[in-house]
């Protein structure tokens, strides 16, 4: 085998043996049945709406399914490294010829096909609830939730920079600021260009709300782009936005796990 196949390899075993370890995991479980529970309390709120059950269910559904897979996202990547430092395992795990930037690439590849499965999981039941009230899961849905899957996929990534380098504490808490702003980045441009513009102030705004993920991108159902209302029961996003928001969230990503594994490969162990 390449040294290339070789290096394939070790990736996808640290990757294997992450998703194994989250799927153990009960705390996700806990969060899978909230989310379900979510979903149900949707099914009493669309029976005291007027003739708007079905929309009421995507609407609760798809952002139980935002809400709980951020509160997955968060969990599983600051909690990253902690784990294995804890149980002392890291020091067996990252020597020769397992590399460090292998170990930290097959833990994102390991999180994310539990949050791809996770996702899938939440979207199936979503359908089910979608369909047996007369509803139907057609493309916008299915281009909302793959949205969502993006934007977890990036925040795992932004969770996984800060725990390279911070406590778990620390961690949450950068990650958990930083998803805030993300996801209010039009209303902190606007505010930097309006009253402020031109000060010190909204030069500094302006510079976060450029600098910061922008994850505004991946969930704006019955928000205002580029001047439009879109929702995902009328005139939803196509799938070139979809694919603009992948290339963003996956240039953005890279950047973050490229300095990720610059750091930890600085951090001392000792």
């Amino acid at each position: 085998m390449s040294p290339f196949g070789r290096s394939l390899a070790r990736v996808w075993a640290v990757a294997l043996n992450t998703f194994r370890e989250a799927m153990r995991n009960r705390v996700l479980a806990v969060l899978l049945l909230f989310a379900v529970g979510l979903m149900a309390f949707s099914l009493v709120l669309g029976e005291l709406s007027l003739h708007e059950e079905v929309r009421v269910i995507k609407d609760l559904g798809l952002a139980g399914i935002s809400f709980v897979g951020i509160l997955i996202a968060l969990f599983l990547g600051v909690n990253l490294l902690s784990k294995e430092l804890d149980r002392k395992t890291v020091f067996f795990v990252i020597p020769k010829p397992l590399h460090r930037w292998e170990f930290l690439l097959g833990k994102f590849v390991g999180l994310a096909v539990t949050l791809a499965l996770l996702t899938g999981l939440m979207a199936v039941v979503l359908a089910i609830f979608v369909v047996s009230n007369g509803g139907t899961h057609g493309v916008a849905m299915l281009r909302a939730e793959l949205l969502v899957l993006l934007e977890l996929l990036l925040l795992t990534t932004v969770a996984m920079l800060f725990s390279s380098f911070s406590s778990p504490y620390l961690s949450a808490m950068f990650t958990g600021a930083l998803w805030i702003i993300g996801r209010n980045t039009p209303e902190l441009s606007a505010f930097a260009g309006g009253k402020l513009d031109g000060s010190p102030l909204g030069t500094v705004l302006g510079v976060i709300a450029s600098a910061v993920p922008d994850f505004h991108l991946f969930y704006i159902s019955g928000g205002n782009l580029e001047g439009n209302i879109v929702s995902i029961h009328e005139g939803f996003v196509s799938w070139a936005y979809v694919a603009q928001a992948a290339g963003y969230a996956g240039l953005y990503g890279s950047a973050c796990l490229l300095l990720a594994v610059a750091l930890f490969a600085r951090r001392d162990f000792t």
